[in-house]
């Protein structure tokens, strides 16, 4: 299809990133694409979060988060991530081997680099919740391609 027939927002390829996430105790994550840069000093990020979700219930009790930036190598995990639900189902539990500690979150060891965030506000966005965050810290962790919007349309993982 022509870009020009697409919708604006439908044009642009977007990273593919995960938010891991816990409430004091069980750990979880899911996909973002959703999540931008938008302050350079002080540094700072807005990530939109599905309401409705367990991963919003831990970012809004533990008021922080750390953001994944995904690699081409994380396809396999895109449904797993995306597509069940942290309320019912432990998503990390057969990724134990995939998972390191990073200050005091369950995190992809091969992630591209990690984000770690404090939520200054959050602000209802539609569908989705707006978390306004300050970079606490980040860690550079593996070399890769990044995940894009457009790998997940390829693999028809997306509908958009």
């Amino acid at each position: 299809m022509s870009t020009i027939r697409k919708k604006p927002w439908n044009r642009l390829d977007l990273p593919v990133y995960s938010v891991a996430s816990h409430d004091g105790h069980r750990h979880n994550m899911n996909i973002c694409t959703y999540a931008s840069q938008v302050s350079m000093q002080p540094k700072r990020y807005m990530v939109g979060i599905y309401k409705d979700t367990k991963t919003l219930d831990n970012v809004a009790g533990q008021r922080s988060l750390v953001l994944q930036l995904l690699s081409t190598s994380h396809l396999d995990l895109i449904a797993r991530l995306g597509k069940q639900s942290g309320r019912t189902k432990d998503k990390l539990k057969t990724l134990s081997k995939r998972l390191m500690t990073y200050q005091g979150y369950q995190v992809l060891s091969d992630a591209l680099a990690v984000i770690e965030l404090q939520v200054i506000t959050l602000t209802d966005g539609g569908d989705h919740m707006l978390a306004l965050c300050d970079v606490v810290s980040y860690r550079n962790i593996a070399e890769g391609e990044a995940l894009m919007l457009h790998h997940l349309r390829e693999k028809k993982l997306i509908a958009i």
